[in-house]
């Protein structure tokens, strides 16, 4: 827990005041700062990187066309698009069936994500914030139970400086650096667990020549190689290729980059390919924080878990939440209130947007991470869930299983008739999470019941889907 400074502890720091103070320039900070600096507010978007680097990332760099149809941004083109993607194809373990999944909500792009990062730090400027880049945010400020502010350095001279904020957004990324540091009081879950959390490598790699289809995304299951997630192969253009992979952070889970060397770059494919860049990064994988809010304060993009848990994707429900919130601190600013009942909107807004199929996922998560690969393969093969079935899933959209006889009696005869069963708990309880979230408290004041009934719902799932005992 952050030490809370008092004034005196204070004295001698440069002051600046702003009416919100955003901590995070990524895709989250930026849309964020963007939507209230457009309603007039002065703003502050703080950023530990130097400019000219805000945008770079490792990332998969995959962003779907609608995120920016809902936000009602216009396509960039001054390359921040570098490919167009029509859908995605899915790969059993054993390579023998494919799934392609084509819908307009699987249509998109691969981003060159420094010149997007760009493109969105110029909006949010352009629209009046004004940027503290090289400043490194170390502790939020609390009175009376009210973030009212940070504690920054200024990396390039140690300067240390405070910022006063009426709201401060914590869009600071996975290492979430104001929301570890909240007072347990303020109702905001603080550590995630890495059960949670996947670990990734990648890399951007030249290859010899293009690949024959360019216009899909590939995504490949293999539990031995990639333990709760999957390898991944989005064509860039050019015959450059994002690659890369990511493991859940449980149960000694291997090195993600050692997995890469030894499984995935001895592929003829990459035979001959040259390194252009690579790097490391941890992505939360699970339903989204049952509370975003506080007095004072708001927590966005990863830094709230707002990642899709199955394929980890997280650009557009972080621009989303950046722009959700901004809408809410608007209003709140309008009103004179910033209290966590003020600041509420936001959570309720977020869940009715894009959590609720966020946590039916984590659900669907759960069965993928104790599945094995013979599982997944035959499940596959014998269309025990079929393309439209996880376009559904994908969209979290209800489905309902279509298990024939045939199916049965091989899983039978396999002696994993479990996974059947497994697989209708995962259903069953997909839609009861989603029927819950549907009842997303509208005040603060029914939450308590909520996240009790919440935790309730989700142990129940991993007792019943996530079952250990599952034959190998």
């Amino acid at each position: 827990m952050s030490r809370k400074l008092k004034p005196n502890d204070r004295r001698g720091l440069k002051l600046k005041k702003f009416d919100v103070v955003v901590v995070g320039a990524g895709t989250a900070g930026c849309l964020a700062a963007k939507t209230t600096a457009e309603a007039g507010l002065k703003v502050c978007l703080v950023e530990r990187k130097r400019r000219e680097e805000i945008g770079e990332k490792v990332c998969g760099d995959a962003l779907g066309e609608h995120h920016l149809e809902t936000l009602g941004l216009e396509k960039p083109k001054g390359g921040e698009l570098e490919k167009r993607i029509e859908g995605i194809k899915i790969y059993s373990p054993d390579l023998k069936t494919v799934f392609a999944i084509a819908h307009e909500d699987f249509v998109g792009y691969l981003l060159n994500r420094h010149l997007f990062g760009q493109w969105l730090l110029r909006k949010a400027l352009d629209s009046g914030a004004v940027l503290l880049d090289s400043t490194l945010c170390l502790s939020p400020t609390i009175e009376k139970g009210f973030v009212t502010g940070i504690i920054a350095k200024n990396q390039k001279t140690t300067e240390k400086i405070q910022l006063k904020g009426k709201v401060v957004l914590d869009a600071s990324g996975f290492l979430a650096v104001i929301r570890h540091k909240l007072p347990e009081e303020m109702g905001i879950e603080r550590e995630i667990k890495n059960e949670d959390v996947e670990a990734c490598y990648r890399e951007i790699r030249q290859l010899k020549q293009e690949t024959n289809d360019t216009n899909y995304c590939e995504i490949y299951l293999d539990q031995k190689v990639t333990p709760g997630g999957y390898m991944w192969i989005f064509p860039k253009g050019g015959a450059r290729v994002n690659v890369g992979l990511g493991v859940c952070m449980w149960k000694g889970f291997p090195n993600p980059k050692k997995q890469f060397y030894e499984h995935i770059l001895k592929k003829p494919l990459f035979q001959g390919s040259l390194l252009l860049s690579g790097g490391a990064w941890y992505d939360p994988t699970r339903r989204p924080l049952d509370n975003m809010v506080g007095n004072g304060v708001a927590i966005l993009g990863d830094a709230a878990c707002l990642v899709n848990p199955i394929h980890g994707g997280g650009i557009g429900p972080s621009m989303l939440s950046g722009y959700l919130a901004g809408k809410t601190v608007e209003e709140a600013l309008e009103n004179g209130d910033v209290s966590k009942r003020s600041l509420w909107p936001y959570n309720v807004r977020y869940m009715e947007t894009y959590g609720i199929k966020q946590a039916t996922l984590d659900v669907f998560r759960m069965l993928l991470l104790t599945s094995h690969n013979e599982d997944l393969s035959y499940g596959m093969k014998y269309k025990l869930m079929t393309e439209e079935d996880v376009l559904k899933a994908g969209l979290g959209k209800e489905f309902h299983l279509k298990i024939t006889e045939t199916a049965k009696r091989v899983f039978k005869g396999l002696r994993r008739i479990r996974f059947l069963n497994r697989l209708r708990l995962t259903v069953n309880f997909m839609r009861k999470v989603k029927a819950h979230y549907k009842n997303y408290p509208k005040a603060p004041e029914t939450f308590e019941k909520w996240q009790m009934q919440t935790e309730s719902l989700f142990k129940q799932t991993k007792s019943k889907v996530m079952d250990s005992r599952v034959e190998v």
